[in-house]
């Protein structure tokens, strides 16, 4: 299942299981992506 994204919110397997250790820095750069992602959808 790598590389498998949620279809709710589209981050990744990993970054869900990561995110409540990640720093503030890390989740603005995952939700950054998601954004530009979407904007490009």
């Amino acid at each position: 299942m790598e590389g498998a994204v949620c279809a709710g919110c589209g981050r990744t397997l990993d970054e869900i299981a990561r995110w409540s250790n990640m720093s503030p820095d890390e989740k603005l750069a995952v939700l950054t992506r998601l954004a530009a992602q979407k904007a490009a959808s």
